[in-house]
C-alpha cells in the first residue's frame, strides 16, 4: 500500500498535514487516487462535449467511493476521513466527478440516510451506492437560490398521498437521474421532504445548457405539476428546513475538501510546467517572478490543508458548528481561484487548452465558490456570528 507521502508529495503537503494518514483511511485514500487515475483520460472530452459519463462516475460506484460514509449492508466501512480524502482526491482529478459523487451520496443518499425510515434506507441506499439508482436533490428554486428557507414548492396532503407543485434549479442528477428528493413546504407551513420518480407524471426536467463551468455534469431546471407522492415516499424525519439544513452541513464541507483538491493539482501542473519550461534559455522555475508566485500558492494550499484538518478533528468529535463550516467554504474557495488565475496564467498561452486541465480547474471553481451558500451568504453568516447582528434577515 502507499503511504501517505506517495499520494502527496512533500512540496505540496508543506506542513505535513496528511503525513499521518494510515490504515484503512490511507486504503480508501488510495482507491480514490486509483480510479482518478483511471479516469483522467476521459474527462477533458466529456468537459468539453458538455456530457455527463455516467460510465465513469458508475466505475467510481464499483470501486466502493459512493459512499459519503454511509453504513451499507455487506460493505467495508468508510470513516468521517476516508469520506473527505476521497472528496478531495475526486475533486483533484475532475470537479465535475466530485459534484456528481456530492450530488449522489452527499446530498440525496444522505437525505435518505437521516431522515429516511428504514424501509427506505433499505430499498434506496445499497443501489444508489451502485448507481444502479441515480438521485437528485431539489431544493434551489429559480427565484430562491441563497434563501433557498423560503422556498415555494407545495406538498398539499390528499388523503395518502401528497399533490406536489412547483419548480427547482440547478439540480445535479435531475434530468438524467431516477429519483429526486424533492423539498416542499407543507400545509402546516413547514419543509418536508419526498422521494420522487423522475418518471412520475408531472415531472419535467429540462437540462441547462450554456454553462462554462461543471460542464461534466448535467443540471436541470425541474417543473413539478400536480405530481402525487404516495406518503410511503415522504421522509418521515424531515419535519423542518432544520432537518434539511442538516444535510447541508455535510456538503459544505464537502465543498472545502474539493477546492483543496482542485487548488492541489492547479499547483502542481503549475511547478512541473515552470520546471520543464524554458524562455530565455533558462526554466521558469530560475525567475524571481516564478519562485514567488509558486511561493504565494503554497501558502494558500498549506491554509486550505490546515483549514481541512482542523475541520475533520471538529467533525471527527461531533463539535462542528455550520458557522465553522461556512468560514472553511469561503477561505478554501477563494483561495482556489487565487492558485488556479496563478497557474493558468504562468502556463502562458498554452494555460487555455484543455490538455493542460488547469483552465478546465480555472472554471470549475467558480461553481463551487457560488454553490452550497454563496461566497457572501457564508461570509455574512460568518459575520452574523462575529457581531451577533443579522444583515440578511
Amino acid at each position: 500500500m502507499n503511504a501517505a507521502s506517495d499520494l502527496l508529495a512533500s512540496r505540496t503537503d508543506f506542513y505535513r498535514v496528511f503525513a499521518d494518514v494510515d490504515g484503512e483511511d490511507l486504503a480508501w485514500w488510495t482507491k480514490a487516487r486509483d480510479y482518478a487515475q483511471w479516469a483522467r483520460p476521459f474527462i477533458n472530452d466529456a468537459w468539453e462535449a458538455a456530457e455527463y459519463n455516467i460510465s465513469a462516475v458508475e466505475e467510481a460506484a464499483r470501486r466502493g467511493l459512493v459512499r459519503e460514509g454511509i453504513d451499507i449492508a455487506g460493505e467495508a466501512p468508510m470513516s468521517i476521513r476516508a469520506t473527505r480524502l476521497i472528496e478531495l482526491e475526486l475533486a483533484r482529478v475532475d470537479a465535475s466527478t466530485a459534484t456528481a459523487v456530492i450530488v449522489q451520496a452527499g446530498l440525496a443518499m444522505q437525505s435518505i440516510s437521516l431522515c429516511g425510515s428504514e424501509e427506505q434506507k433499505a430499498k434506496y441506499l445499497a443501489p444508489m451506492s451502485r448507481m444502479e439508482i441515480r438521485g437528485a436533490f431539489a431544493l434551489t428554486e429559480p427565484n430562491h437560490g441563497s434563501d433557498s428557507v423560503a422556498l415555494e414548492t407545495t406538498a398539499r396532503r390528499e388523503g395518502d398521498e401528497w399533490v406536489i407543485n412547483g419548480e427547482k434549479k440547478w439540480i445535479g442528477h435531475g434530468s438524467v437521474g431516477h429519483i429526486a428528493i424533492v423539498w416542499a413546504r407543507m400545509d402546516n407551513g413547514e419543509v418536508g421532504g419526498f422521494i420522487v420518480d423522475q418518471d412520475a407524471e408531472g415531472y419535467h426536467a429540462e437540462t441547462i445548457t450554456g454553462k462554462a463551468s461543471l460542464r461534466g455534469i448535467p443540471q436541470a431546471h425541474i417543473t413539478l405539476n400536480d405530481v402525487r407522492v404516495p406518503d410511503s415516499r415522504r421522509l418521515p424525519g424531515a419535519n423542518s428546513f432544520r432537518d434539511t439544513a442538516r444535510i447541508l452541513g455535510g456538503t459544505r464541507l464537502g465543498v472545502a475538501w474539493s477546492a483543496l483538491g482542485i487548488a492541489i493539482d492547479c499547483y502542481e501542473k503549475a511547478l512541473k510546467y515552470a520546471s520543464e519550461r524554458e524562455q530565455f534559455g533558462r526554466p521558469l522555475v530560475k525567475n524571481q517572478i516564478i519562485q514567488q508566485r509558486l511561493a504565494d500558492m503554497l501558502m494558500d494550499l498549506t491554509a486550505m490543508a490546515l483549514y481541512c484538518k482542523r475541520l475533520l478533528e471538529l467533525e471527527e468529535s461531533g463539535e462542528l458548528n455550520e458557522k465553522q463550516a461556512a468560514l472553511a467554504k469561503v477561505h478554501n474557495t477563494r483561495a482556489a481561484r487565487r492558485v488556479a488565475a496563478n497557474a493558468r496564467d504562468m502556463f502562458g498561452g498554452v494555460g487555455i487548452l484543455l490538455e493542460n486541465d488547469v483552465i478546465r480547474h480555472f472554471a470549475d471553481i467558480e461553481a463551487l465558490h457560488t454553490y452550497e451558500g454563496t461566497d457572501t451568504i457564508q461570509s455574512l453568516i460568518v459575520g452574523k456570528t462575529i457581531t451577533g447582528v443579522s444583515a440578511y434577515r
